[in-house]
């Protein structure tokens, strides 16, 4: 199926992205493949978002960066002078608002790379018209990206940016380690004062410092997500977290050994495939997390790399792998389908 994505015009509801068209660059409006005060789409099928069935032959108005009317061609009408596309086999899609995106890569050998120029384009490219930055290696680089998105400098999508990882102790480089209540409420002021919106908390925090880093957001009107280990869900809920990252893998309050404030050591994957989803204890972390409003992102794609020959290979993008990115890649879903990688 080929998708036409007008979720690179509008956003959420027919509201217009991040970039404002009259402020738009000469680099930018390079990017532009369609510029006119009006357009119609007909022939397509839509896709609305809301969980209903797919809709054929729809025609689609858009104007003034929103979406005029869309329905049944019988019903619907398309005004003089609008610029008119036939699209026959294409499909128009919302724009994706993504909930755990990062503007770096990390290699199968664990390297990872800021992508400043590539990334903004490559989430227009598949759609994504909305993401928040759950956790960054430069968060400079992303807010200085962010402002020359909204003053239409660079072509990208829109940005919630989350600052540094903010974690315990650890061998980490290109994190923020902090010892003490008092060290997490100056650096979550201080880059709530540099324009971060949200903050991701990392695997080896305490009890103690979560709750002061999620207190001090809070007062600034900010919000706290993470991928933890050392905190429990339900801990972390009572310390006022608002969002977890990576499903149910990474809360390890189920695991045997597991102790307050540390990360157990072994590997927990095999005991969490034999987790009872309906038994008490995950049953109370849901009720937790229900009666606070604690949203989980499940990052699947995450998942999916721990699976044998999956994702499916994809040419294009072997292809546009640098050679040894390639050949860790490659190396890596070999070890998986042994049974011997991660």
């Amino acid at each position: 199926m080929r998708l036409l994505a007008a979720a690179l015009i509008l956003g959420p509801a027919g509201r217009a992205v991040a970039q404002d068209p009259a402020k738009l660059s000469v680099t930018t409006r390079a990017y532009v493949s369609v510029d006119a005060a009006a357009i119609a789409l007909k022939g397509v099928k839509v896709i609305d978002g809301t969980g209903a069935e797919p809709k054929s032959d729809q025609p689609m108005v858009i104007a003034n960066g929103r979406i005029q009317a869309v329905g049944p061609a019988a019903s619907t009408s398309i005004p003089a002078g609008t610029q008119v596309f036939e699209l026959a086999g294409h499909t128009v899609i919302p724009g994706f608002a993504g909930m755990h995106d990062h503007t770096f890569y990390t290699t199968a050998a664990g390297r990872r790379s800021q992508l400043s120029y590539t990334a903004p384009k490559l989430y227009l490219a598949s759609g994504v018209t909305t993401i928040r930055t759950t956790g960054s290696i430069s968060p400079y680089d992303e807010i200085n990206l962010k402002q020359q998105i909204d003053q239409g400098e660079v072509p990208g999508p829109r940005m919630h940016i989350s600052g540094p990882y903010i974690t315990g102790p650890s061998r980490s480089i290109d994190q923020r380690h902090i010892a003490t209540p008092e060290e997490a409420r100056r650096v979550v002021n201080y880059w709530a004062d540099e324009g971060a919106t949200w903050f991701k908390v990392y695997t080896t925090i305490s009890r103690a410092n979560l709750t002061a880093v999620t207190e001090a957001a809070h007062q600034r009107g900010l919000k706290v997500t993470g991928h933890l280990c050392s905190v429990g869900y339900r801990d972390a809920v009572a310390a006022g977290i608002d969002g977890l990252e990576h499903g149910l893998m990474t809360n390890l309050e189920y695991y045997p050994s597991k102790q307050p404030d540390q990360c157990p050591s072994t590997d927990h994957r095999e005991f969490y495939t034999k987790l009872d989803l309906d038994g008490p204890a995950v049953q109370a972390t849901f009720r937790d997390l229900n009666a606070k409003g604690v949203a989980i992102s499940s990052t699947l794609a995450v998942h999916e790399v721990m699976v044998a020959n999956r994702p499916p290979l994809d040419p294009r993008t072997i292809d546009a792998m640098s050679p040894e990115v390639q050949k860790e890649y490659l190396a890596a879903r070999e070890q998986v389908a042994k049974g011997t990688g991660t």
